[in-house]
């Protein structure tokens, strides 16, 4: 895997994770008014989301593990990032959801 085909694959493992926190953020809004009827929806959306990311990655993980030699360029390092921080908040925001809940 070449140096394109490598931030090419960061920049997607950055727009999925990226939508996957806005969605994530967004739910967290609504669960702070008392809004809880999208909860299922969106997780299951920013779930689908880190699904394709956490794909993404594994492309890597893959060659890498293979033996090939990889040229990581600071994009993947970003992506890498973002998908971490991200798979984080998911965690979070599931434990806030059920604290509103249980207060409501």
């Amino acid at each position: 895997m070449n140096k394109e085909e490598l931030q090419m694959l960061g920049f997607e493992i950055v727009a999925y994770s990226g939508d996957a926190r806005s969605t994530l953020l967004s739910l967290l809004r609504e669960v702070r008014k008392g809004k809880f009827d999208n909860i299922e929806r969106a997780l299951k959306d920013a779930d689908e989301n880190l699904k394709l990311a956490h794909n993404s990655q594994t492309k890597i993980l893959a060659e890498e593990a293979a033996g090939k030699e990889m040229d990581i360029g600071f994009i993947f390092i970003h992506g890498q990032d973002h998908l971490m921080t991200t798979l984080l908040l998911r965690d979070l925001i599931q434990d806030f959801i059920e604290l509103y809940q249980k207060n409501n």
